[in-house]
């Protein structure tokens, strides 16, 4: 699928050219999502980082780097979603309407504390 080979590619180029916001990825979850809009009958790609609570920080200070690389590469926006907000949020519809996606938010959100 074209989206998660973006999301790859993505991954591997930070990794390449920037090592210190390549270590903040290895705690993310990185999707690349589809935008269509149906008036004009185009898609955009965007990017959606999802990170533990805990690497707020690491991943605030590499928010530039992260959306060059992103434009770079044609993605209209680069979006940062805390995952242990979504996987607690009781009225999140996640776990019901993709329950993989839920797991590898779950994993990301708890990640932290086993290390």
């Amino acid at each position: 699928m074209l989206q998660e080979y973006l999301a790859q590619e993505y991954v591997r180029l930070v990794d390449q050219y920037y090592p210190e916001a390549g270590k903040v990825l290895r705690y993310c979850y990185v999707r690349v999502l589809e935008y269509y809009v149906k008036r004009l009958q185009k898609s955009s790609y965007y990017l959606g980082i999802y990170y533990p609570k805990e690497k707020f920080f690491e991943v605030k200070s590499q928010q530039d780097t992260l959306k060059e690389i992103a434009e770079n590469m044609g993605l209209t926006e680069v979006i940062y979603v805390d995952a242990n907000r979504i996987v607690r949020d009781p009225l999140s519809q996640i776990k019901k309407q993709n329950p993989r996606f839920w797991l590898e938010l779950y994993w990301i959100s708890t990640q932290f504390f086993v290390k």
